[in-house]
């Protein structure tokens, strides 16, 4: 009688995880409407910048500082909802993210001056990029590790989700309403933060820490040794550097993209709605399907492929000369530069130590915020018209990816978070 061999692990833990996920299926979709939320808020303005620069009768290149506004604000709530995050919880951290957003947005619509603007988006930012910080710390730390990297996928592909809302919605209400309407809309995640409330749970990492915490000092260690301190190791400085090219990529490939489809290509608000709809579902099968290829391959090379499709495809997805070309680079473009993110929230988590990884993650992400920023405002100034807007964009996307494929292949000697207090630690 012959023996069938047992599967390998890591094949059943790939075709196990999105099955062991549905316990935890409420944070799991907090996350991703969390970051669906975001993504709604955030490209109701890339949307709409020929809009309020007509309104506000200034230019698109001043609109990019309010871009950067608006990223400097993410880096301050990178920073600062990662330290909230670590000292008083995951959960409270991420409620509090999704409600400042949430105002802000809405306030957004009632701006009539620029520099009311880029005051109103620079706090804006702030909870975007601490809703970020804290949830995706809440979440990798709340699943089993073998489910990580495809939970990760499903909370970045919220943002493809926003994104496509968001073009559905300006398609609908442009041509007829006030671009301020896109922005009131934004009181949504009010609604979030009492689902978070009522039906997600505090990170048992986080809770299990907190608890050695007070054991020790109740056994009289002296409060300054307990206390979590940040180091900046060889893994750390690799995690910043790379959010920001990458971030800085990103907003080099899409930020701009709804104007130069409107001004490059003539197209109308409505017609916008296509190719962005083919980029979000790109966006959102490539975020699942790279999430799903990293359990089998790892990260780096997942992330290396992907540089290399965006490189080759982003001269027909900013200048294809067809409709047809447009709409094909629109889906592989959104497969490859959003797939890439499918994979952030794991690799960073590996990165930090429990103590201070929420800050650590924040920190990293803070900095690809000025990463963005800095495309966002140097885009438009190399390509000030029409015509050198999408060149200008292209070779930024060209540089930044070369530097952000080097940078991912270093390996650091350790990675602190790469197994988390309550893991099964692998067999050797």
């Amino acid at each position: 009688m012959t023996v069938s061999s047992p599967q390998p692990a890591s094949e059943k833990a790939s075709e196990n995880s999105f099955r062991a996920l549905l316990p935890y299926w409420q944070v799991t979709f907090a996350s991703f409407l969390g970051w669906f939320l975001d993504a709604f808020d955030q490209t109701s303005l890339m949307f709409t910048l020929p809009d309020i620069a007509h309104d506000l009768e200034c230019t698109i290149g001043a609109l990019g500082t309010v871009l950067t506004a608006q990223a400097i604000g993410r880096a301050v709530g990178n920073t600062s909802w990662g330290w909230l995050s670590d000292r008083y919880g995951r959960r409270i951290a991420f409620m509090l993210g999704v409600v400042w957003f949430g105002v802000f947005s809405a306030l957004t619509g009632l701006s009539h001056s620029l520099y009311m603007l880029m005051i109103v988006q620079f706090m804006f930012g702030i909870g975007f990029g601490g809703e970020w910080t804290a949830s995706a710390a809440l979440l990798m730390e709340s699943v089993p590790a073998r489910t990580r990297p495809v939970a990760s996928a499903i909370m970045m592909s919220g943002y493809e989700v926003g994104y496509f809302v968001a073009a559905a919605a300006q398609a609908l209400i442009l041509p007829h309403y006030s671009w301020r309407i896109l922005f009131f809309i934004g009181l949504a995640p009010a609604l979030l933060a009492i689902f978070i409330r009522i039906g997600v749970k505090e990170s048992p990492v986080w809770l299990r820490n907190q608890q050695n915490r007070q054991t020790r000092q109740t056994a009289g260690v002296p409060k300054q040794a307990v206390r979590p301190k940040f180091v900046m190791n060889a893994a750390a400085f690799q995690a910043i550097a790379l959010m920001s090219f990458l971030e800085f990529q990103k907003a080099a490939i899409y930020t701009f993209y709804p104007t130069i489809l409107r001004g490059a290509h003539h197209l109308t608000p409505g017609q916008v709605f296509w190719p962005i709809t083919l980029y979000c579902f790109g966006s959102f099968s490539g975020k699942l399907v790279c999430g799903w290829l990293a359990q089998r391959f790892g990260d780096v090379k997942v992330m290396l492929a992907a540089i290399g499709v965006v490189v080759l495809t982003i001269w027909p997805f900013l200048s294809a000369p067809t409709w047809s070309m447009l709409l094909a680079a629109a889906v592989i473009m959104g497969a490859a530069a959003s797939g890439i993110f499918a994979l952030v929230p794991h690799y960073l988590a590996k990165r930090f130590p429990s103590d201070t990884r929420s800050l650590g993650m924040g920190l990293a992400y803070a900095l690809g915020s000025l990463g963005q920023g800095l495309a966002s405002w140097l885009v438009p100034v190399f390509g000030p018209s029409t015509r050198m807007l999408p060149i200008s964009a292209e070779a930024f996307v060209v540089g930044s990816s070369a530097v952000t494929a080097g940078i991912a292949m270093v390996q650091p000697k350790h990675l602190p978070g790469e197994h988390m207090e309550g893991d099964e630690l692998p067999i050797a």
